[in-house]
Order: structure tokens, then C-alpha cells, then sequence
């Protein structure tokens, strides 16, 4: 019996070692020869601007620029369950950028995930989305990177453990998850929602944080936009499948990408913000009111019927009601800390102060967002540039963190009461104010 097992065991090693080989040899790639770097005169002033819009959608400089480095010079890590992958220098820098690098070479990394000296990339890099910009966009692109300053800088050493470590395993997984495509136009769709598909699904590749991920992680099939826990933050689903009390129209799609808040939604604060702020900045109206556009159709918000006017009134009615019985201690938090300047006396909804019964932090399903808000604020350059709200990590306890999470759930929200708040706080406490994307 125990050398059928055994014999099993090899036959399956051995089937698994061929089955790897035979993925190695179909992803297997050349090197490609490197170049003199080109002149910054060599590209027209026009593509180089246009590059730089669309490096502001893809949000590069968040990935590949170190806190205090030079921008785009690398360094920056991103921590994943298989350790933490160091994001390289794509500056033009000819020994330890891209200087080197034809267009060619480029384009294939972004489409196909495969360095110019051949080596799979690992998929932290986007390619999956990447594969499906357009040859002008990665022009304009190209073009931008070769013409900011060479800084001279290598990546620290990755933490990746062998056997994860070693390149040609990741052919084995572009095997089982990689299918290269390039965009097609939807005929049934307008231009401004095949334009928003476009950069969503592409450059800005918005699925890599707003879809969960599977043990290999690869993005789960058929769940994109479902949602997704990242670097200690939650990013929410983009699908109808959001709680969010009052669905996300085009209209409240559009001023949240363009200004950071929105009253009947809340505020980016942390990695959206940057997003927000540093990352689409740059883009023209047209392409956010095209981004507006995709994700209105992708929640169904026009299949939603709400009465906005209702669930504004009753959520500022609840917020009215501060309930101080049997003690409890987040109300009194709520009452102490939050009251002054979440409370609208008005009747009306504001950005600049959230209606929390309408807030989408309070009515996710993870309680990650309201809890880095609590701890860490909002700094005056988020959400809305020149209005920061105090963070409380100082003055108060994981407990207290705890109980005025729960109280703003059950009495802001229709949602059931999260679990273990106080452990979610701990490791929120724990880790340093985090990076990734995440909406409010």
C-alpha cells in the first residue's frame, strides 16, 4: 500500500516538473538588445505631456518611487503573502533603470510581463491589465519615461522565499491566469463608457485592488470588482454588490474622482486620496466623466430605485438620536470626539463634514477604513487639499477604537455588527499608515 503511495507521488512530481517545463517553454522569451539611451529631444513635447497624463492614471509614481526617494527611481515595497516585492527604477538611468531599454522592450514588459532580459515579471506588476493599452498610449508612455532625470538607484534584494523566488515559475503561473488580449470597443456601448472601460480596465487597472485575490494571487474569475482587503485597508465593491446606503451614480462617481469627496459617500482619504489627488490630477475631464460613466454601469446605479431625499433625512434623524443608555461607551466617544463636526444641524449632507449614516466606510463589510480614519485622520492634503480631520490613535484605546467603531455601525448603519474589533484595531494600530488603494 505504501509504495502505491509513493509511486502516486512520483508520478505526480514527475507530471508536475513536466507541467511546469512545458509552461517555462511556452512563456520562454528572449533577451532583447539593449540601446543607447535616447536623447529627450528624440520624443515631441506633445507625446511626452500626453505620457505624462497617462502615467498619472496607471498611479506609477505610487508604486515606483520610494518614501523619500527620487521619483520613479524604485525602492518602494509591496508587501505580499509571499513576501515583499521591491518595485524597480524606470528612470532612464542606463545600469539601473530603464535607459537601455527599447520600445520594444518596454512594451512587452507592460503587455506580457517580461523584463528585456527576459525574465518574467512578477505579476504585483499589473501586466494583466497593462496588456490592454494601446501601442499610441505606450508610446506616449516610453516617451515620458526616458525623459525624466536618470537617477542611479537599485531595488533592495526581494524577501520572496525559494522556491517562490525562482523567474520561470511564474511562466507555470501566467499558464494558469494570463490570457493576453487587447481592448475591444463594445458596440452595444457608448463611446464614453468604452472609454471608461478602456482606462479602468487598463492603465488605471482599478480590478487590482477592488477584486479579491485567491490563494496564488491571481484575481478571482468572476468576482471583478467585488472588493478586496489590502495593506490594512478595504477597497470596496464597485458592483451593486456595494453597501453603500445611496448607490453611486455617475454624478457621485464623477465628483469623487475629481475632487476626493462627495457628500452622500464620504471621502478618499489614504491610497485613494493619492489616486485622487496625485495620480488622476492630471486627467482631463472627459476621461473622469468616462470613468464616471463605466462604473455607473458597473454598479447598476440606474437600476437602484432609491429616494435619496428619504434616506438622507433618516440617516440625519438617526444621527440626531445619540443614544447614551446602559452606558455605553462609544456613545459617549461619538459625543465627545466626533459630535462637533459630524452632526449636521442643518438637515443637509456635507462633504467637507460626512454624514456618517451615509458614509460607505461605516457601511462596508470590512471595518478597516473607519478604523485608519479613527487612528490615523485625514491630513490636510487628502480628501478634500486644506481640510484634515485629527486622527485619535494617541488618545485613545484599541478598546475605545473598538466600542466607537461599533456604536457608529449599529446605530449609523442597517448592516450586521462586525466581529473581533478590537483585534482589527491592534493590527491597524500595529502596522504604519498604509498603502494601496482604497475608497472611503
Amino acid at each position: 500500500m505504501l509504495k502505491k503511495i509513493f509511486t502516486g507521488l512520483l508520478l505526480l512530481l514527475a507530471l508536475l516538473i513536466v507541467a511546469a517545463l512545458a509552461a517555462y517553454l511556452y512563456y520562454w522569451r528572449p533577451a532583447l538588445a539593449p540601446i543607447n539611451p535616447p536623447a529627450a529631444t528624440a520624443f515631441s513635447p506633445q507625446v511626452v505631456d500626453k505620457g505624462r497624463i497617462l502615467a498619472g492614471m496607471g498611479n506609477c509614481a505610487a508604486c515606483h518611487t520610494a518614501k523619500g526617494g527620487a521619483e520613479y527611481a524604485g525602492g518602494h515595497g509591496l508587501a505580499t503573502p509571499f513576501g515583499t516585492i521591491y518595485a524597480t527604477n524606470i528612470t532612464p538611468d542606463p545600469q539601473t533603470g530603464i535607459g537601455r531599454w527599447s520600445l520594444a522592450a518596454f512594451q512587452r514588459a507592460m503587455r506580457e510581463g517580461v523584463g528585456r532580459d527576459g525574465a518574467h515579471l512578477y505579476p504585483v506588476f499589473p501586466y494583466t491589465h497593462f496588456n490592454m493599452v494601446s501601442d499610441a498610449d505606450l508610446t506616449a508612455l516610453y516617451a515620458y519615461f526616458m525623459t525624466r532625470p536618470p537617477v542611479y538607484a537599485v531595488a533592495p534584494a526581494n524577501s520572496v522565499p525559494f522556491p517562490l523566488n525562482l523567474r520561470p515559475l511564474q511562466a507555470g503561473w501566467k499558464l494558469l491566469y494570463f490570457k493576453p488580449a487587447s481592448f475591444q470597443l463594445d458596440a452595444a456601448q457608448g463611446l464614453d463608457w468604452n472609454r471608461g472601460r478602456y482606462l479602468a480596465e487598463g492603465l488605471a487597472h482599478c480590478a487590482a485592488c477592488h477584486t479579491p485575490r485567491n490563494a496564488l494571487g491571481a484575481e478571482v474569475a468572476n468576482s471583478a470588482y467585488l472588493g478586496a482587503s489590502i495593506d490594512h485597508w478595504y477597497a470596496p465593491a464597485l458592483t451593486s454588490a456595494n453597501t453603500a446606503p445611496l448607490p453611486w451614480t455617475q454624478a457621485e462617481l464623477y465628483a469623487f474622482l475629481r475632487t476626493g469627496a462627495t457628500a452622500l459617500h464620504g471621502v478618499a482619504a489614504g491610497p485613494m486620496s493619492a489616486v485622487v489627488h496625485e495620480g488622476m490630477d492630471a486627467s482631463p475631464d472627459a476621461d473622469i466623466r468616462a470613468l464616471s460613466v463605466y462604473f455607473a454601469g458597473v454598479a447598476a446605479a440606474e437600476q437602484r430605485q432609491v429616494d435619496t431625499d428619504t434616506v438622507v433625512k433618516a440617516g440625519i434623524q438617526r444621527s440626531r438620536r445619540v443614544s447614551l443608555v446602559d452606558n455605553d461607551r462609544g456613545a459617549s466617544l461619538y459625543v465627545a470626539a466626533c459630535a462637533s463636526c459630524h452632526s449636521n444641524s442643518n438637515g443637509q449632507p456635507v462633504a467637507l463634514r460626512p454624514e456618517l449614516s451615509l458614509n460607505s466606510a461605516v457601511s462596508a463589510p470590512d471595518p478597516a477604513n473607519l478604523i485608519q480614519v479613527i487612528l490615523h485622520g485625514i491630513g490636510k492634503d487628502e480628501a478634500m487639499p486644506g481640510v484634515l480631520m485629527p486622527g485619535f490613535a494617541a488618545a485613545l484605546t484599541d478598546n475605545d477604537v473598538a466600542q466607537l467603531a461599533a456604536y457608529l455601525r449599529r446605530s449609523r448603519s442597517h448592516q450586521p455588527a462586525w466581529t473581533n474589533l478590537e483585534a482589527a484595531v491592534a493590527r491597524a494600530r500595529a502596522a504604519a499608515p498604509a498603502s494601496g488603494s482604497a475608497a472611503k
